[in-house]
Order: structure tokens, then C-alpha cells, then sequence
């Protein structure tokens, strides 16, 4: 006989770890099945050498709603970037500050020589509705962030670090996404400073994770989900599990297999990481390259252990350098990444060592216009499906599909 419980949820991510706590509190029998080798789903971090690395540069921003109902980021010990970032020039390597948070770097920004007054009210005009324009919400009149920008008349040296610096937030060169949404992350931007846990990324699902009453069942892939009656089953090999509610919550392909339903285009990113006894910059900052015409692959370079100590052993340093990939992109060698690197920061890079090299194919699901930001999660009676792909693409995206998908269970008021 089969064992059962009240949820299954397949899938230890964001998203089912956040529908599965929610479960669990409401006093649900939840089981939760995971085929990888650990929790976290897209966020993953690796030990090399006595450095931290993330599987693929992520960052955390506190300021994300979801993060702040749903996270305890006191208790990740939160290291934060600069809020700004660094910008390779055919000068030197210039800086572009958060007026706010980075007050001594206001003289060095406007020193920069990328803000002019028709530039800086140009993105005035782009940026301004993202006071308005918080995750969750759809307009009728979305376009591509491409469009809205020349909409604006934003031109020169500031929309080119304006548009190096989405593409390594929304992996994408072309300026295809929905510009609510980037408005939307400019908004998260604005609010809160993103920064990395104390012991790497891995520590956010870790959390959750922690706070189930049962464990996450690792190294189980569920097969199939059949419906019978007021029963649903669960299959991996021999083993099946019954119960009243299942909650897909694997990446979208995944998802794809056991439901039926279509999945997004995804778009990849590669990440090198590198060790060096000496940093290449001392900036703690995300730097891109502004030059005007396209030196190498790279969307961005930072050296995170200026931000991040917890992230490299005493007296070493850590760097990365990540670059978009996708169908007909050549993906870049490490040579030609270690050289972009090298010269975004004007350094040499001959004594780096490479750490690990991360291709991710499947990192973040497109948002094309207009953007819906929230999908059905019910797909029939007993079956939920949750992710980032049925919301936002981003950790926000993933928290808070988790906790709808736990209320379509539960209903408003549970």
C-alpha cells in the first residue's frame, strides 16, 4: 500500500520550499521530494579550494516584498555590494553611485563623463514609472525595454551602461523584455541593496528548508502524477506516494513533463570564477563594460570578495565574470572571457586561476511583453504547479508563487 500524506510537493526550490513551509504551518501533512543531491533548485553554491561559489553569479535583494515577508536575511548575515557600478571607459575605469547610499562617490560620479543633462532626463523619463510599477502588476501598454527606451531618447554613454547592466540582470543583449518588468527590478534596485549570505547563496533555500518539520526527501525524481477520484499518486521507481494535493514545483521543463503545460524560453548565462592573490579593483560593485564598441562577451565582472570576504580564504581573492548564452550565441572561450575581464577592470589577469566554470542554459525564464506576472497555478483539481516561470523571473518571482501556490491549497482566509 501506498504511503500517503496530505501534499506532495515535488520540487525543493524556492517555490516548493515556501509552499511547503506555508503547508506545514497550517498544520498540512507535507512531503517533499527533490532529485537532486541537495535543496535550492537554480541556487546552488560549491566549495573550490576554500572559496564559496555560486552556481552562476546571483545576488539577493532584501528589498524584494517577498524577501522581506518571507526570509530572514539578519540571520543570512548579509554582505552588500556598492550600490552603484563600475564602468570601463577608454579612460580608465570610471563609477556610476548610488547618490544615497554611496555618498562619497557623488564628485567621482559626475566625474565619470557618462551623465549628461539630456541622458540624465532622457532616463528620468524611461525610469520614472517604476515608482509606480512594483512586481506584481501588469500594464496594457507594456513594450519591450528596448522600445521604452528609445521612447525616452535614451542615448549615448549612459543607455549603454544602463544596457549592459539589465542584460546581466535579465540575461538578454537585445533589449526583449518586458519593460515593466525591468522597471520593476529598477524599483528593487532603488529600494534595497542586493548583497550575498555569509555562506553563499545556498544559505536562502537552506533556510527554508530548515524550517520543515520533515526533511526534503533528496535523490528522488518523481516519474508521473495520476489522478483517481480524490486521490493523487506520486511515483519515482518502485516507490508512490498518495495524496489529496500534489504541488509541481520543478524548473520549467520539468513541469512541462508531469503536467502538460508549455514551457518558457529560458535564457542561460556562463559565469567563470577565478582566484588571485591580488584583487584587480577595489571596488565592491558589479563593472561593464561602456566602451562604444563591443570589446569581448562579457555582460559583467566583479570582484566578490571585496564585497563578500566570508566568499575566499584570508589574503586570496575571488572574481567572476559572466557573459549571456543562448540559441545562435557561440559561447565564449575561457580565453576570450579571461581577456574581457582582464581589461573591464584594467588589470592584467595572467596569475588568476580558474575556480569553476558554470554554463547555464535554463537560468531564468524570458518575460517578453506584456508581462503576466501571474499565472494560473491551479491546473486541476488536486494539481498545482508553482516557480518563477508562473510569476516573475527572479527570487521574488519564485518566493511568492511558493506562497500562492500554498493558498490555493489552503483558500484566502486558512
Amino acid at each position: 500500500m501506498a504511503e500517503s500524506c496530505d501534499v506532495v510537493v515535488i520540487g525543493a526550490g524556492l517555490a516548493g520550499l515556501q509552499c511547503a513551509r506555508e503547508l506545514e504551518a497550517a498544520g498540512r501533512d507535507v512531503r517533499v521530494w527533490e532529485s537532486s543531491d541537495d535543496v535550492g533548485g537554480r541556487i546552488r553554491t560549491e566549495e573550490v579550494d576554500g572559496f564559496l561559489v555560486d552556481r552562476g553569479f546571483q545576488v539577493l535583494n532584501p528589498a524584494y516584498p517577498a524577501v522581506r515577508s518571507y526570509v530572514d536575511t539578519a540571520a543570512l548575515r548579509m554582505q552588500p555590494l556598492g550600490a552603484g557600478v563600475g564602468v570601463r571607459r577608454d579612460t580608465g575605469l570610471a563609477v556610476l553611485a548610488h547618490p544615497l547610499r554611496e555618498p562619497a562617490l557623488i564628485a567621482a560620479t559626475l566625474r565619470s563623463g557618462v551623465l549628461t543633462p539630456a541622458t540624465v532626463l532622457a532616463a528620468i523619463r524611461w525610469a520614472a514609472p517604476a515608482a509606480l510599477c512594483p512586481l506584481r502588476r501588469s500594464h496594457r501598454r507594456d513594450r519591450t525595454l528596448a522600445a521604452a527606451m528609445d521612447g525616452a531618447g535614451l542615448t549615448g554613454d549612459l543607455r549603454r551602461v544602463l544596457d549592459q547592466f539589465l542584460a546581466g540582470v535579465l540575461l538578454e543583449e537585445d533589449g526583449s523584455t518586458s519593460n515593466d518588468f525591468a522597471l520593476a527590478l529598477l524599483r528593487t534596485f532603488a529600494l534595497g541593496v542586493p548583497g550575498l549570505p555569509h555562506d553563499g547563496m545556498r544559505a536562502l533555500p537552506q533556510q527554508l528548508a530548515d524550517a520543515l518539520n520533515v526533511p526534503v526527501q533528496t535523490r528522488t525524481r518523481a516519474d508521473s502524477v495520476t489522478r483517481t477520484g480524490n486521490t493523487s499518486v506520486v511515483r519515482s521507481g518502485d516507490q508512490t506516494l498518495s495524496a489529496e494535493h500534489v504541488v509541481v514545483a520543478t524548473d520549467p521543463a520539468g513541469a512541462a513533463g508531469l503536467t502538460g503545460i508549455a514551457a518558457p524560453m529560458m535564457k542561460g548565462v556562463v559565469t567563470h570564477w577565478y582566484a588571485a592573490d591580488t584583487p584587480p579593483s577595489r571596488l565592491t560593485m558589479l563593472c561593464v563594460d561602456g566602451r562604444p564598441s563591443r570589446h569581448g562577451p562579457l555582460v559583467n565582472a566583479a570582484v566578490i570578495s571585496n564585497a563578500a570576504p566570508s566568499y575566499a580564504p584570508a589574503g586570496r581573492h575571488l572574481i567572476q565574470a559572466s557573459a549571456v548564452v543562448g540559441p545562435g550565441r557561440a559561447v565564449p572561450g575561457e580565453e576570450d572571457i579571461r581577456r574581457h575581464a582582464a581589461e573591464i577592470f584594467g588589470s592584467s589577469a595572467a596569475e588568476w586561476d580558474l575556480l569553476a566554470r558554470h554554463e547555464i542554459r535554463d537560468a531564468l525564464p524570458a518575460q517578453p511583453p506584456p508581462l503576466a506576472a501571474r499565472k494560473p497555478l491551479r491546473l486541476s483539481a488536486g494539481l498545482v504547479v508553482c516557480g518563477d516561470h508562473r510569476d516573475t523571473a527572479s527570487i521574488q518571482g519564485a518566493l511568492e508563487s511558493g506562497h500562492r501556490a500554498a493558498r490555493e491549497i489552503l483558500g484566502p482566509r486558512t
